[in-house]
């Protein structure tokens, strides 16, 4: 599927979500508690761990609030906070670009992980692919992602390719694909499917992104509506520093914070060993920047993606026009409500 279609497909997928939300309820306040909604991206997992170790431990509730969690239903999370059906949801760096590009109302108040926590992957017994210069003519296994085949060309040129491959839109099946010898790479979260490849004795070859000169990304963020946090501003602030707090402590405890998530979610994750494998992994090598601080965001960060994805016409406007202008990055993220 081509570059233009693909955002065809997602501003589709964008129009979809806000019809789907406007059948929702509002957010209030209760027994003096203001209530508010957290939209997720997947099924919980341990890029949700600070949400339900705040929950659990009680920071939500003694900041006064009253925090209910939306399930993912293959609802956009942040359209759902766009058309004010949450006022926060979690996310990842390019998908905001691009919604906040086409028209939503939102900014990042949090960044969960400091870097790229997916990686090119291939079976570690291809002899023929030493870097992803090899990938050229080669199958990609993808996830209907707009960004993900320009993000895919531009590490390949970087290390020297041509950038030219096949893609094929397998959805989470691209793992099991890459296994099988169907399809010749795909990007596996490394913290998770990684994990996961390696406890089924599934030898994998990473590449990082970086690694080939590709700009980096706050692999996921805490994105908050604009028109909520300005008329609840003191609410908001405690919302996003209770969440830090949930987050810092999965940091510097991981295993007790993924005893919680386990606990708070036990019929959708079994395994609490493996749980515990992947936030260790988390909050070694990924949630602190290089000031040693979580949640941080700053705007060369913010623009180095964001330019690539502008040079790529992968930022259309809400008539599915690539923008002429690259956005002001700063009215994209904020550090105003974190605490220091």
């Amino acid at each position: 599927m081509g570059i233009s279609k693909k955002i065809a497909v997602f501003l589709t997928a964008l129009a979809s979500t806000m019809m789907l939300a406007a059948c929702g309820g509002s957010a209030g306040e209760e027994d003096g508690m203001t209530k508010v909604r957290f939209a997720l991206d997947w099924t919980p997992n341990t890029n949700h761990t600070g949400l339900y170790v705040a929950m659990n431990k009680g920071y939500f509730k003694d900041a006064g609030l009253d925090v209910e969690v939306v399930p993912y239903n293959d609802s956009n999370p942040i359209l759902l906070v766009d058309s004010g059906n949450a006022e926060f949801a979690v996310d990842t760096q390019d998908r905001m670009t691009m919604a906040k590009a086409a028209g939503a109302d939102v900014r990042s108040v949090l960044a969960i992980q400091q870097t790229w926590t997916t990686e090119v992957s291939v079976l570690a017994d291809r002899d023929d692919i030493t870097t992803p210069a090899d990938l050229d003519g080669k199958t990609f296994g993808g996830f209907g992602s707009p960004a993900d085949h320009a993000i895919l060309k531009g590490v390949i040129r970087g290390a020297g390719g041509k950038g030219e491959f096949e893609e094929v839109t397998l959805g989470t099946s691209a793992y099991e694909a890459l296994y099988s010898h169907d399809v010749d790479f795909t990007v596996p979260y490394v913290a998770w499917e990684g994990i996961e490849a390696e406890d089924r004795g599934v030898k994998l070859k990473n590449f990082a992104y970086t690694d080939y000169g590709f700009p980096d990304s706050y692999q996921m963020l805490v994105v908050g509506g604009n028109k909520w946090m300005e008329e609840h501003p003191e609410e908001a602030k405690k919302f996003v520093q209770a969440i830090q707090r949930g987050f810092q402590d999965a940091v510097d405890n991981p295993d007790e914070a993924a005893e919680i998530l386990q606990k708070e979610n036990p019929e959708i994750l079994t395994d609490l060993e493996f749980v515990k494998k992947s936030q260790r992994m988390l909050s070694e090598k990924y949630m602190l920047d290089e000031n040693g601080k979580f949640g941080h965001q700053t705007q060369e960060h913010w623009a180095n993606l964001g330019q690539f994805l502008f040079d790529n016409q992968l930022l259309v406007d809400d008539t599915n026009n690539p923008l002429t202008e690259a956005p002001d990055w700063s009215t994209y993220f904020t550090n105003e409500y974190i605490a220091d």
